[in-house]
C-alpha cells in the first residue's frame, strides 16, 4: 500500500508503524508541501497513493493542499482517513466518488463533550457573576441552577452526542437523543428522529446541536425552532454553523428565548469582527475550538492506526463516513 501522510503526523506514529513497514510505501508531505518517496521528491501527479491520512495539522498549513491534490489525482485511491468528524466539505464527496472508502475521526468527542459541560456549568452556576462579586469584594450568595434534573435534547447522537449524554447523565440530567434511526440507546432516556424535534423542544432545558450538516439539517434551528424552545433554555452548537439561522437566533434572543446561546461554530468563520454575536450579552462565542482538548490528538492517531491495521488485514473499518453526510 502506498500511503501519503503529513510529516509531523508521521513522526508521532513512526514507531507504531514499524510492524507494517514491509507492507507500506510512505509518501511524506513536509511542512512546505513537498512530497517525497524514499527522500526523493515526487510530483502530485506521480505520487499515486493507494491511501491517505489527512491528520488535523495538514488542514491548517501549506502541506494540506498538495496532500489533498495528490489524493484527488490518484488513479488507484481506495482509502482515506481523516481526523475530522464532519465531512460536509465537497472534497470528501469527490474522494468517495473516486471509489475510496472514507473513515472519520472521533477522537474529539471527549474534548467537545467536556467543552459543552464546562460551558453549561459556567452559565448555570453564574461563574462570571461570582468573579465580578469577588473583584468588588462583595459577600454575595448567588443561587444557581443545578444540572441535576435538567432535561437535555441532543440532536445528533453519534460519538459526540453520546459523549455529551454520558457526562450530562452523570450529573443527573434526563437525556433525549435524536438520530436518523430513532433506535433506543443506553445513554438516552428517550430517543427520537429528526422529524420529531419540534415536539421535544418545549420540554428541553438544554438543546445541543451535534448533528452533521446535510440537506436535512441545514438551517434546522430556524425561527420556528426557536419559537418552540422553553423559557430559560440554552442552545449549544458544536456541529456546523449552518445548522443555525443566525438572523433568526438573534431575533429569538431579543425576545428572551433561548436565554443563552453557546456557539462554537458559525456560518462565516472566522466570525466577522462586525458580527453582533461577539458582543451579545447572552452569547458565548468560541473560535471553533471545542475539539482542542489535550487528549484528542492521541485518540485520533490511535484510530488511524487501528483503521490502518484493519485495512491491511482486510477487516471492516471503524467509523466509515455516511454517504448522506458527504458534501457535494
Amino acid at each position: 500500500m502506498r500511503l501519503i501522510v503529513y510529516e509531523q503526523a508521521l513522526r508521532r506514529v513512526a514507531e507504531r508503524l514499524a510492524p507494517y513497514r514491509h507492507q507500506l510505501e510512505l509518501l511524506v508531505v513536509d511542512a512546505e508541501g513537498r512530497i517525497t518517496l524514499d527522500s526523493e521528491s515526487v510530483s502530485d501527479d506521480a505520487a499515486q497513493p493507494d491511501a491517505g491520512w489527512i491528520a488535523p495539522e495538514a488542514a491548517f498549513g501549506p502541506s494540506g493542499r498538495p496532500l489533498i491534490v495528490a489524493l484527488l489525482k490518484s488513479q488507484k485511491l481506495d482509502w482515506v482517513h481523516t481526523g475530522a468528524a464532519g465531512v460536509d466539505n465537497p472534497m470528501w464527496g469527490q474522494l468517495v466518488a473516486k471509489g475510496a472508502v472514507l473513515t472519520t475521526g472521533h477522537g474529539q468527542a471527549i474534548s467537545i463533550a467536556e467543552f459543552v459541560l464546562g460551558e453549561v456549568l459556567a452559565w448555570r452556576q453564574r461563574v462570571m457573576e461570582r468573579r465580578a462579586e469577588q473583584a468588588a469584594h462583595r459577600w454575595t450568595r448567588l443561587p444557581f441552577r443545578e444540572i441535576s434534573g435538567s432535561r437535555w435534547l441532543i440532536i445528533g447522537f453519534g460519538a459526540i452526542g453520546q459523549a455529551v449524554a454520558q457526562r450530562a447523565r452523570a450529573f443527573g440530567a434526563e437525556i433525549t437523543g435524536v438520530r436518523r434511526s430513532g433506535r433506543a440507546h443506553p445513554l438516552a432516556d428517550k430517543m427520537a428522529q429528526l422529524a420529531d424535534v419540534r415536539e421535544h423542544l418545549p420540554n428541553a432545558d438544554i438543546v445541543v446541536l451535534a448533528a452533521p450538516l446535510n440537506d436535512a439539517t441545514r438551517g434546522l434551528a430556524d425561527a420556528t425552532f426557536f419559537a418552540a424552545m422553553r423559557p430559560g433554555s440554552a442552545l449549544i452548537n458544536v456541529g456546523r454553523g449552518d445548522l443555525v439561522d443566525e438572523t433568526a437566533l438573534l431575533a429569538a434572543l431579543a425576545r428572551g428565548i433561548p436565554e443563552r446561546a453557546i456557539l462554537d461554530v458559525f456560518h462565516a468563520e472566522p466570525l466577522p469582527s462586525q458580527s453582533p454575536l461577539w458582543d451579545h450579552p447572552r452569547v458565548s462565542a468560541t473560535a471553533h475550538a471545542s475539539a482542542f482538548g489535550s487528549g484528542q490528538g492521541a485518540r485520533n492517531d490511535a484510530l488511524f492506526l487501528e483503521n490502518l491495521r484493519r485495512r491491511l488485514a482486510g477487516e471492516p473499518p471503524l467509523y466509515p463516513a455516511d454517504p448522506r453526510d458527504l458534501g457535494r
